[in-house]
């Protein structure tokens, strides 16, 4: 059973050493914690777990914790407990449709979780070059995406960091200079721009890690994940393509 008293009683520097500095043995006593505490303060989601009649006493492990669908955030407040949220993310959506949003109560966990969970992958990042591909991102919405890449690259000290839109000769000429110097590079696109440019501008990538984050935006035909991986690696010539 969760210790509901327990996580009410959390302060917020206990909670985010509670969570930042876990084991990993301890991140599922933890996730089901925080969901017993999401069940107890959100209304809308504790509503949708009560249809499911899935009782939070009962659930043991991750796979049993349900997930809202993503309508949801398109349609309601999702919010545990009553709060000013320090910022509200919204997705970039599609022509026509309804953004999701979500409401962050506390920005600075937000910048530690990506800062924690790119450095767990790559490193610290001060002296890549940072770039991001992500027009529709940018223009629609507050995007957290958009969010976490500008963090890396106001952080980063290597010249030629920033967003380049549809500037895409320019983002080729970036590419080719960073590759000619062996300058550490990492690429954010959002998939259908990336597409669009390996196709436009094929070039061998050495020292650049690429990182799609998903999404045609109705730009392109739909295509599996390998499927694009499979495109973009023949293209760049490069053995991995990453996944944001």
């Amino acid at each position: 059973m969760c210790n509901f008293a327990f996580i009410m009683a959390f302060n917020k520097r206990a909670l985010e050493k509670k969570i930042f500095e876990a084991s990993e043995t301890e991140l599922d006593s933890l996730a089901l914690e925080l969901f017993g505490f999401q069940y107890q303060e959100n209304k809308l989601y504790r509503s949708f777990c009560d249809q499911l009649q899935i009782s939070v006493n009962n659930v043991t492990t991750l796979a049993e914790i349900p997930f809202l669908p993503i309508q949801f955030f398109k349609s309601a407040r999702i919010a545990s407990g009553e709060f000013e949220p320090d910022i509200v993310f919204e997705s970039s959506g599609t022509s026509g449709s309804i953004n999701s949003k979500h409401y962050v109560k506390n920005l600075s966990i937000y910048e530690q979780s990506f800062v924690n969970g790119i450095e767990h992958f790559y490193g610290k990042l001060n002296n890549t070059c940072i770039i991001g591909l992500l027009p529709s991102y940018l223009e629609k919405g507050q995007s957290s995406l958009v969010y976490m890449v500008n963090h890396f690259i106001q952080n980063s000290s290597v010249g030629g960091s920033g967003f380049y839109l549809y500037d895409t000769a320019a983002l080729h000429d970036q590419l080719l200079q960073n590759e000619q110097q062996g300058q550490a590079t990492m690429l954010f696109g959002v998939t259908y721009a990336l597409l669009d440019f390996a196709q436009q501008y094929p070039i061998k990538l050495q020292h650049t890690t690429v990182i799609e984050t998903g999404g045609m935006k109705g730009r392109r035909m739909e295509m599996t994940r390998s499927q694009v991986h499979d495109q973009l690696g023949k293209q760049f010539q490069i053995p991995h393509v990453h996944s944001e």
